[in-house]
């Protein structure tokens, strides 16, 4: 399986380039920002999703392994196959995560070939993949690091991003008031 390739662009379509990496040029499906950035580029790199049915071996590519892993979390989905997930994915992570958390239907049926059925779909078969945010961030803090989760967001501070310094915090023993000081300073 192809994972990741590095190389120069050249766009073929609206959907299609080929990656020149080490003389061999490979044919790779993109999104349109994806696309409109390889124009812009001499050499890109893409993180690749190999699609293989009984007749065809086809590539995505894509900026991140949050993208790829988004695009395979679509793909599981029944109903939905690889330029409907390639579409959808077009989104953006934060903004198809936030769809899927809050049930927000028309987010996906403005994508062509997604009815209000396959919407309901995805974001039931995604809600359990993806959870919400609090549920999985949250839930992995213990103790300490989740009061000073919850102290930060009471300050103010982004939650993931509180999430994220708290972290660092796990297994410390220091007083709590002692940590909000240093966590806040690292902000």
């Amino acid at each position: 399986m192809i994972g990741y390739l590095k190389g120069t662009p050249k766009i073929i379509d609206d959907r299609l380039l080929i990656l020149t990496a080490s003389g061999v040029g490979y044919e790779v499906y993109v999104g349109q920002d994806l696309l409109s950035q390889a124009n812009l580029k001499d050499e890109l790199e893409l993180y690749v999703y190999t699609h293989v049915k009984e007749d065809q071996l086809t590539l995505f590519g894509f900026k991140t392994t949050q993208e790829k892993r988004l695009f395979q979390l679509l793909l599981s989905v029944s109903g939905v196959g690889p330029s409907t997930a390639l579409n959808i994915s077009e989104l953006g992570v934060e903004r198809i995560t936030t769809a899927v958390q809050e049930a927000q239907v028309a987010t996906f049926t403005a994508i062509p070939r997604v009815g209000k059925k396959l919407a309901q779909k995805i974001i039931i078969e995604l809600k359990s993949k993806l959870g919400s945010l609090k549920e999985l961030e949250l839930g992995e803090a213990k103790g300490q690091a989740k009061e000073l989760v919850e102290a930060l967001v009471a300050l103010g501070f982004d939650e993931q991003a509180s999430y994220q310094v708290a972290k660092k915090y796990q297994n410390d023993t220091r007083r709590i008031e002692v940590i909000l000081k240093e966590a806040i300073r690292k902000f």
